[in-house]
């Protein structure tokens, strides 16, 4: 469980009836407090608590993760988004032995996911990528990306493709600083807009 960030102000011990200093404490305890920022997690270094969880697919956890995640792109794409059949035919892409789909725990509750999918024998793609809203800000989008590049490596995949709608700023910039680089349409999915590649580096 999270500490408080700082102890509650000592308040002053009251009379039936307050005399004029108790007052003036309590004037100036009020005009303290007020200063106090709201509490916000993104305040707090909760990077300890982040697990990154290789989990069922088709569990409750896995398909509430990715309902959240179509429900963010229908509300952030110009045209909406149909998720189609896709919680049913992405567990299947995303089952053992060569694809992985995980989940961001913080604590107990879920907070992102991200899949692999396998393309061809020496390329996976990132797919179902996705950080709460009131998660982001602290650096686990691209802990996630990382993670999920160290799993594609761990399933034999040398190098990983993914694709994003160029509605995703944030996104795209971040693929770009992680070392992605801008290839070809590979695919058909009708709400790509961006396409990119990396190799993945070796690791002992």
């Amino acid at each position: 469980m999270l500490r408080s960030l700082r102890s509650p102000p000592r308040w002053p011990r009251f009379n039936a009836i307050p005399t004029d200093n108790e007052r003036s404490e309590t004037a100036h305890v009020s005009i303290h407090t007020a200063a106090i920022p709201v509490y916000s997690p993104k305040r707090v270094d909760r990077q300890h608590a982040i697990e990154f969880v290789i989990t069922d697919p088709v569990s409750p956890e896995a398909r509430s993760a990715m309902s959240s995640y179509f429900a963010e792109l229908n509300d952030r794409f110009p045209t909406g988004f149909d998720a189609g059949d896709a919680l049913a035919a992405d567990p299947v892409a995303f089952q053992a032995p060569h694809g992985a789909f995980v989940i961001v725990r913080d604590g107990a509750i879920s907070v992102g996911c991200g899949g692999i999918q396998r393309i061809n024998v020496t390329t996976g793609e990132i797919k179902r990528m996705w950080i709460h809203a009131d998660s982001r800000g602290i650096g686990l989008g691209r802990r996630l990306l990382d993670h999920l590049e160290y799993v594609a490596g761990q399933l034999g995949y040398t190098r990983v493709v993914l694709d994003t709608n160029a509605t995703l700023k944030v996104a795209i910039a971040m693929y770009e600083r992680a070392d992605y680089h801008a290839i070809e349409r590979y695919n058909d999915n009708p709400y790509a807009q961006r396409w990119f590649a990396k190799v993945l580096s070796v690791r002992s």
